[in-house]
């Protein structure tokens, strides 16, 4: 059975697990007392310097495990004036992976995380764009995240799979609101033997879907209660059957909901960590 690891995506969505006194350059090391892994999210919305990643390589426990989701511009959520898609270019590429360089040194870099936006669909051109990226980052364990159900119908499903397992691609299975066009079924499925993922950004049908609270991370307002964790919980233990890693990350953050459906999860792993009254000061839980 695989190690399951449990954490959140970003450590700075989360200010009332941190003690008031903190400050937030200390953050990730007080993180990092609680979990053993974490989701940069802030490398989406801008290219971050080798300094900022040495530095979080340095503050960190020797097993601590960063995936990174990539720059916005490689997974097509960039556009012109006219609203076409922006082709990344090889150099982007080249700048966004060369900035890793510092978890890569330190074997922190467990995945490259691409999330695709709704009008990612299952087309020839896009499939063609997941090649590219696979050469792009031929030396790293990327992840793919889909958002739009064409990759996952009933008669696309096993080409999309196949597809994945010939690039050695990580399919990223995802716990969403269901029913409509920008959303996955949470299907199970190993494509790649090194790492099964996991991304849990809840349940709450009624804000999914608004465009208002896009901007805001409200749509992810939702708290798993303990049946539906045991329930995922089982997912995960038949993906560990196939999987040498299996990475599970909350990204439901709004009110603190992430960090407390993460320590619960590490909870019915029987995995340790601090006192949570230590952490919260009575103010998360």
């Amino acid at each position: 059975m695989a190690d399951i690891l449990v954490g959140c995506c970003n450590w700075t969505d989360h200010p009332d697990f941190y003690p008031t006194h903190l400050r937030p350059p200390d953050r990730l090391v007080y993180y990092a007392r609680y979990f053993p892994l974490v989701e940069v999210d802030s490398t989406f919305y801008h290219l971050q310097s080798w300094s900022t990643f040495e530095r979080w390589a340095y503050v960190t426990p020797p097993d601590f495990a960063f995936n990174v989701k990539a720059f916005r511009a490689l997974t097509l959520h960039e556009r012109d004036e006219a609203g076409r898609v922006l082709i990344p270019t090889p150099e982007t590429a080249t700048r966004f992976r060369d900035s890793l360089g510092p978890l890569r040194d330190a074997g922190k870099l467990r995945a490259v995380h691409l999330q695709f936006p709704p009008s990612f669909t299952a087309t020839d051109a896009h499939r063609d764009h997941l090649h590219r990226l696979r050469g792009w980052f031929a030396d790293d364990l990327v992840s793919i995240e889909f958002r739009h159900c064409s990759w996952l119908l009933p008669d696309a499903r096993e080409a999309t799979f196949a597809l994945l397992r010939a690039l050695s691609f990580v399919y990223t299975v995802v716990d969403e609101p269901q029913g409509g066009t920008n959303s996955v079924p949470p299907v199970v499925a190993v494509t790649n033997d090194r790492l099964a993922l996991f991304r849990l950004h809840g349940r709450n049908q009624a804000t999914w879907d608004n465009p208002a609270l896009k901007a805001t991370g409200d749509q992810y307002t939702y708290r798993y209660p303990a049946d539906v964790l045991r329930e995922l919980l089982a997912k995960m233990h038949e993906a560990g059957n196939e999987a040498h890693a299996v990475h599970v990350l909350f990204n439901n953050n709004v009110g603190g909901y992430g960090v407390r459906n993460a320590l619960e999860l590490r909870d019915l792993l029987g995995q340790l960590h601090p006192p949570i009254e230590a952490a919260t000061q009575g103010t998360l839980f």
